[in-house]
């Protein structure tokens, strides 16, 4: 079965550590050809430290040395950025740097190369290479905020402008660099809960650690797919239980039933009403079993969300009336 063709977030595939632009931001880790290697090397080694690694797609220590270096320039938190160029899409460029052999590394500062080195280095090296560059030609203001908390804000922003899509693929990218980011893996699991990929969402939260699914933020995700899960079987009767509770508004279970069904559909506001109103017409019904389900719906949104503060008051207004 193609993916592409039953995931509502098909994220196409990138480069390890490369990052989608964020607020606008420049992405910390790109590619680059002989159009665009002034702009994105030499002018932009005015503003921070650029480090270019010329690569080819036949090189066996350009696999192992580019993973390293992507790795330890996320790490460095926005203070320098990482531009890859293909030698063979950049001749030009190459014959003017005199790169006899591959993988060259060239750091730029002020559109001039200004250290380097060749062959694929230990990663520790590597590091010490790039804290040494940083602390010699970083200058004021050349660290940033986070590449991956810029991205992980562009994601929410996502999420809440309903751009599932985008949203997934800024996650799974974080994840990809930080696969035990709890934001990350809350909210990409958020996002299949939302696209209706349930089963890739519980896979999501199965697989995570129990130190992960111990944290809030998990545990919400857990009650937006156990809810999700449960109204899976009633997602096709939400029109005849809707009838049901109209035809008999005492009939509790039928507006329990498509309360359970009206979260999974994507209508978590009609669910808490429904809930709610079983309270206010029968407090103890089923063992408080509509205030059980509430509450749950209250940690599946969130402490933050606004459904939850109103649904909270409301519930508060008919306890203790």
């Amino acid at each position: 079965m193609d993916p592409t063709q039953t995931d509502p977030i098909a994220v196409a595939p990138t480069a390890p550590g490369e990052l989608p632009a964020a607020g606008g931001a420049s992405a910390v880790i790109m590619d680059a050809d002989q159009n665009s290697f002034v702009r994105d090397v030499i002018q932009a080694s005015r503003e921070i430290p650029v480090i270019v690694d010329f690569w080819a797609t036949w090189c066996g220590p350009c696999k192992q040395l580019t993973p390293v270096l992507e790795k330890v320039v996320m790490e460095a938190g926005g203070a320098v950025r990482l531009v890859k160029v293909d030698v063979d899409k950049a001749p030009d460029i190459s014959a003017q740097l005199q790169i006899k052999s591959i993988p060259t590394v060239y750091a730029f500062r002020d559109g001039q190369p200004v250290d380097g080195f060749q062959g694929a280095l230990p990663e520790s090296q590597i590091k010490a290479w790039v804290d040494q560059l940083i602390k010699v030609h970083g200058g004021a203001g050349a660290a940033g905020p986070s590449p991956l908390d810029e991205a992980l804000d562009a994601a929410d922003a996502a999420m809440d402008g309903g751009d599932i899509s985008s949203a997934g693929a800024l996650y799974a990218q974080i994840l990809n660099q930080e696969p035990d980011n709890l934001r990350a893996l809350a909210g990409m699991a958020r996002a299949y809960v939302k696209g209706g990929a349930i089963d890739k969402a519980r896979g999501l939260i199965d697989g995570a650690s129990d130190e992960a699914r111990a944290s809030e933020d998990i545990k919400s995700v857990i009650s937006a797919v156990e809810l999700s899960e449960a109204g899976a079987e009633n997602a096709g009767k939400i029109d005849a239980l809707r009838a049901a509770v109209a035809a008999n508004p005492a009939d509790h279970q039928a507006r329990f039933d498509y309360a359970v069904a009206a979260f999974a559909a994507g209508d978590p506001e009609g669910a808490i009403d429904a809930l709610l109103e079983i309270i206010r017409r029968e407090r103890a019904w089923n063992d408080e079993a509509a205030r059980t389900e509430l509450l749950k719906i209250f940690e599946a949104l969130g402490p933050a969300d606004e459904m939850t503060g109103a649904g909270r008051r409301k519930l508060s207004a008919i306890l203790f009336s």
